[in-house]
């Protein structure tokens, strides 16, 4: 599937950000149409920091901004690092810093990245796929009472302990290993009904 961003309130940002030729800015979710208009602006003595924690996020933003060679450096990291990457790579400071924070089009379009219930896929959530913890083992490990918890926090689900019980009695029976197993979890039987 191809890697594809659309940014969001760009005009407005780089309105905001105004970013000037020589400056150097950071991207900390590198998708790609933010940092073509950085770039654009900040003429060929500027300098920008791409960082995304997803390694297909990155491939298409090297592809997209290879025409800006040796300005753009790219990172694989989480913006939580924000601090050390900056000290490695810009430790004489930045003019600008972007936080363009949630999810892709392009992650919750891919099947198997187990974003989305649209399809049955295995339960990955991984916004970063070299890491070994996924939505498996939130689902097939965690308590029933952090179960709920996540679901109810995060979720904003007023059933998130009742969906936790159930999930943690098909579990018993064999582990979740799909989005579509996990949908149908929560499903009650006829016999549950009674």
């Amino acid at each position: 599937m191809e890697f594809a961003h659309i940014p969001v309130l760009y005009r407005e940002i780089m309105e905001i950000m105004a970013p000037i030729e020589g400056e150097v800015f950071v991207d900390c979710t590198l998708g790609g149409g933010h940092s073509r208009g950085f770039l654009e602006r900040l003429g060929p003595a500027g300098r920008l920091i791409g960082i995304d924690q997803d390694e297909e996020a990155l491939a298409a933003a090297k592809k997209n901004l290879a025409c800006f060679g040796d300005q753009v450096t790219y990172v694989h990291s989480n913006y939580e690092n924000l601090a050390e990457i900056l000290h490695e790579y810009a430790p004489e400071g930045v003019d600008g810093i972007l936080f363009d924070i949630g999810v892709s089009s392009h992650q919750l379009d891919d099947p198997a990245r187990g974003f989305s219930y649209m399809q049955d896929a295995p339960l990955d959530m991984r916004m970063d796929q070299t890491r070994d913890f996924s939505a498996w083992d939130v689902v097939n490990t965690y308590s029933e009472s952090e179960l709920a918890r996540i679901i109810r926090e995060y979720g904003e689900e007023n059933w998130a302990k009742r969906i936790a019980q159930f999930i943690v009695e098909r579990r018993k029976v064999k582990s979740l290993e799909t989005t579509g197993e996990l949908a149908k979890s929560h499903e009650v039987s006829p016999e549950e009904r009674r």
